[in-house]
């Protein structure tokens, strides 16, 4: 889900950070060089730390989840698993060829063209709007660290518009 919106949210397709095509072609043939065995990864840390900056400008919702900025527990686990993925990095080759080639057109049709959406996720997502300011998208309810939860802050950003970023947010608890 990360990556999608990564590669979606950058300038040569929604203009919403400040990469061009660092998870495209580009960036892999620039970042190849540096870091033959595990560019992929090194191509989506880099995007994943401008993205979070710049959402993190634009919307900075306290004591809320984004996708960028999930509970310390789930982060934890990310980079366990981070650490799996850079040992066998040559396995997302497959992965990055089609996230390279991601056509611009909308996010929601991106992520399904990816396979990582459910029924249930794609319904929930026609409930989402963006606030009145139009510069954050409020999901229902209390992040529970489920993948639909996580599925629902990455399809939040599908209510942005080109040049116009929205960022998604769940409250952690109950007040």
């Amino acid at each position: 889900m990360r990556l999608v919106v990564a590669r979606f949210g950058e300038m040569d397709l929604a203009k919403w950070w400040n990469t061009k095509g660092q998870l495209g072609r580009l960036g892999a043939a620039a970042i190849r060089r540096g870091f033959p065995r595990t560019h992929y990864l090194a191509q989506a840390r880099s995007v994943f730390a401008v993205a979070s900056h710049r959402c993190f400008e634009v919307y900075d919702p306290p004591e809320c989840a984004t996708l960028w900025r999930l509970p310390e527990l789930i982060e934890e686990e990310f980079d366990a698993r981070w650490e799996k993925w850079v040992e066998t990095a040559a396995a997302w080759g497959p992965f990055f060829d089609q996230l390279e080639s991601l056509g611009g057109k909308d996010l929601l049709s991106e992520l399904r063209s990816f396979q990582i959406l459910t029924d249930l996720d794609i319904e929930a997502f026609g409930r989402l709007r963006r606030s009145a300011e139009g510069r954050a998208v409020p999901l229902p309810g209390v992040f529970s660290g489920d993948d639909h939860s996580v599925s629902l802050l990455a399809l939040g950003f599908a209510r942005g518009e080109v040049g116009s970023l929205a960022v998604p947010y769940v409250k952690l608890r109950d007040k």
